[in-house]
């Protein structure tokens, strides 16, 4: 009789034993869950925050190369216009002889 009690208690042990890992493994993988969702996150953030410093960034050297083309060109235009203009005075004065 006693090893009927022994056996029985021990399957008991055994099934408190397999439902308190059970939960065990349920509440760590909750807290994975969490986790990862917390990692999705953040990384996203951080992919995120870098896209938008690399717009930035991007952006500000869109502008100073059109500050410098414009620059460039329009000093090109001045000089052009100021050899036209040298030019045709230099014609001026030869038609007037």
């Amino acid at each position: 009789m006693l090893g009927g009690l022994g056996k029985l208690a021990a399957e008991g042990l055994a099934h408190r034993t397999e439902k308190a890992t059970e939960e065990a493994v349920h509440a760590v993988e909750g807290v994975v869950k969490e986790v990862v969702e917390h990692a999705k996150e953040a990384g996203e953030k951080a992919v995120a925050d870098a896209l938008k410093k690399a717009q930035e960034k991007g952006d500000k050297v869109v502008k100073d190369v059109t500050e410098k083309v414009t620059h460039t060109v329009s000093s090109a235009v001045s000089n052009a216009a100021e050899g036209l203009g040298k030019l045709g005075q230099g014609a001026h004065v030869t038609d007037s002889s």
